[in-house]
């Protein structure tokens, strides 16, 4: 039996997170099995544990990875659009488009992992990582006149909404007023 080099050991686990990360967000944590999450990248079970001590370990890991692409995409956001302000309408825009709505598995983890966190009494260093990625997000939401943690929690209740309603016209509504609401100028 060949054994694995060390280069080709931490390729195999970034593609585990990779993996963990969007089928935890598209199915839920327990909705993916450690045998099925390794066949998805083409490795035994075995090798998930010779790099993982446990699948609690992977989650935390997943999560934290997800949260760091959402730290690159809200980057994006400002890069593209020159302004703060400007970038904040974009990312409204997107987080609240049918697209969005339609991939939980490379959406935005604040929605993705937000169910599984909560019921899980034990999620320790999880809790941890969402916990610090809510507010990171909610710090670039922020505008003079709040701290984001509102406009946040509109942004993942609309979402969660859509989703569990999608395919009906409630679903649409759910997106079209909560981007309404969102968008609104001050006093209107």
């Amino acid at each position: 039996m060949s054994r694995v080099s060390q280069a080709q050991a931490l390729e195999n686990r970034r593609r585990a997170v990779a993996a963990a990360s969007q089928l935890f967000r598209e199915r839920g944590v327990n909705g993916i099995s450690v045998a099925d999450l390794m066949k998805s990248i083409g490795l035994t079970t075995g090798g998930f544990y010779k790099q993982f001590p446990s699948k609690e370990a992977l989650i935390a890991e997943a999560a934290q990875s997800a949260f760091g692409d959402l730290d690159v995409l809200l980057e994006s956001f400002d890069t593209a659009q020159g302004d703060h302000g400007t970038a904040r309408g974009a990312l409204i825009d997107y987080y609240l488009s049918p697209e969005h709505r339609d991939q939980p598995g490379t959406g935005c983890p604040t929605a993705g992992f937000a169910g599984d966190t909560a019921r899980e009494p034990t999620a320790g260093e999880v809790r941890e990582t969402y916990a610090a990625g809510v507010e990171k997000f909610a710090a670039w939401m922020s505008t003079e006149a709040d701290d984001g943690l509102a406009a946040v929690a509109t942004l993942v209740g609309a979402i969660l909404l859509a989703r569990a309603t999608a395919g009906t016209e409630l679903s649409e509504k759910i997106l079209e007023s909560t981007h309404e609401a969102l968008t609104a100028p001050p006093g209107a």
